[in-house]
This record gives structure tokens, C-alpha cells and sequence, in this order.
């Protein structure tokens, strides 16, 4: 009985350790296991800066965590509207310039809702009610540069990679 409460005890804490760090200076993405590096990601945050007031496209700053995770079996590219799977396969450039009109959302979100109060949780400054989100991009050859519309832009692959590294609940930390 002893081991197997020690077994649980050690893998929650285990799982808890991992959490993400955001770079805006460095435009990466670290996926941490305690003081570990497990992986780094290239990212784009918002081209409008960093703040968290509703309808700024600015990326918010601070503590976090995924809400939800959304697009499981979504294939590569796949398009998202409204957070639903619109069927529709959405060209990736990662070497061509090409700029796309609209914030596409593509192969996985991950959902972010805010862990402090007045800073990015609760009215007119709520991460999550603002749809803050990790999630893939066609304009993969921007990534690297402050790109987006206050999301956390990640190349389609590495979305794939971290989706499947992470659970709902982990802390992000955006700084």
C-alpha cells in the first residue's frame, strides 16, 4: 500500500513540475520539467505589443494555465473556426512571404485563461474570454517575430509536439 501511495504521489509530482515558459524577448516557447529545459519552440506573440486589455491584440503577460485543449485528431493544417474543425485544410508557408488576411487557426489550440486577477482574469482584461491561445499558424516563416493578433503562434509540427506534451491545468507563465 505504501509504495503505491508513494507511486501516485511521485507522478503527480512529476506532472506538476512541467510547465511552459514564454519568452516575448526571445520569441520561444520552453517546455520546463522544473529547472530542465524538456524543449524550446520558436513563436510569434502579437505585433501590437504586450498587454492585456480587451479588444487590443496585444498578448498578455504573466501566469497562466490550458483551459482546454482542442483538436486532437485535427490533420495538419486543419482549420479551426470557432474553435470547431471547419474541414478545411489550410495551406502552411514556411518559406514563401506570403501574409495571409485573416488569423488563421490551425492543427491544435490550446485554450489559456488567466491565473490573476486584474492582470489577466476578469473584466476587460480575461485572457481566457479574449480567446488567448497556442496554436498553429500558415505564416510559419514569420515565426521568430512579434507576428499575431495576441495569440501564441507556434509552426504547425510543433504544436502537434507540444499538444501531445502537455495536459490541461499546466501553468504558463508569459513574460
Amino acid at each position: 500500500m505504501k509504495v503505491k501511495l508513494f507511486l501516485i504521489y511521485f507522478f503527480v509530482h512529476l506532472i506538476a513540475a512541467m510547465e511552459i515558459e514564454i519568452s516575448i524577448k526571445n520569441q520561444e516557447l520552453i517546455l520546463k520539467d522544473g529547472d530542465n529545459i524538456v524543449k524550446k519552440y520558436s513563436i510569434s506573440t502579437s505585433k501590437y505589443g504586450e498587454g492585456a486589455e480587451e479588444g487590443s491584440y496585444k498578448t498578455p503577460l504573466g501566469k497562466h494555465e490550458i483551459k482546454d485543449k482542442i483538436g486532437d485528431d485535427t490533420q495538419l493544417g486543419g482549420r479551426f473556426i470557432g474553435r470547431v474543425f471547419s474541414g478545411e485544410i489550410f495551406p502552411i508557408y514556411k518559406d514563401k512571404k506570403i501574409y495571409v488576411d485573416e488569423d488563421v487557426v490551425q492543427t491544435r489550440i490550446l485554450w489559456l485563461s488567466g491565473l490573476e486577477e486584474n492582470v489577466n482574469k476578469g473584466k476587460g482584461v480575461d485572457s481566457y474570454s479574449r480567446y488567448i491561445y497556442i496554436h498553429g499558424t500558415p505564416e510559419e516563416w514569420l515565426l521568430g517575430t512579434k507576428a499575431s493578433k495576441g495569440c501564441i503562434r507556434m509552426s504547425n509540427i510543433d504544436v502537434i509536439d507540444l499538444f501531445d506534451r502537455v495536459y490541461e491545468g499546466m501553468i504558463v507563465n508569459i513574460k
